[in-house]
């Protein structure tokens, strides 16, 4: 009963750790704009999840420990950070453009701020069931 209620939430928590790996990643590639042969690097999260996701199938739960288990795939929440094969403008062999680096931060930052909300509604939801509605 308890992992089903808190489920929600540590599904939450791997997201914004993947956002917080991705806010890492990305400043270190506006911090290494002007090197030359520095590479850009990116993370994988959401592509793993949905694969995970789409790959495992229906998983029953089990209420009694002699139940027959059902399905035995579940989605993983993996943070991958991968060198971006970007083509290189400059002649230094460095590929960061800031411009895009700029846009992935904000969209970050919005994808961060959007989990810590949905984190925080079901925080309300919890405690409201606590407080049995009061």
């Amino acid at each position: 009963m308890w992992d089903k209620m808190f489920k929600p939430m540590d599904t939450l928590q791997k997201g914004l750790s993947a956002s917080w790996t991705r806010n890492a990643v990305i400043r270190n590639n506006i911090a290494n704009v002007e090197t030359p042969g520095f590479k850009a690097s990116g993370v994988e999260f959401e592509s793993i999840l949905a694969r995970s996701i789409q790959n495992s199938g229906f998983v029953g739960t089990k209420t009694h420990p002699r139940h027959i288990d059902i399905g035995t795939n579940k989605p993983t929440f993996e943070t991958r950070i991968v060198q971006r094969g970007d083509l290189s403008m400059r002649m230094d062999g460095n590929n960061v453009d800031i411009e895009s680096e700029n846009v992935r931060l904000a969209q970050n930052s919005l994808y961060y701020n959007t989990l810590m909300e949905k984190m925080n509604s079901e925080l309300r939801r919890l405690r409201a069931a606590i407080a049995e509605g009061r």
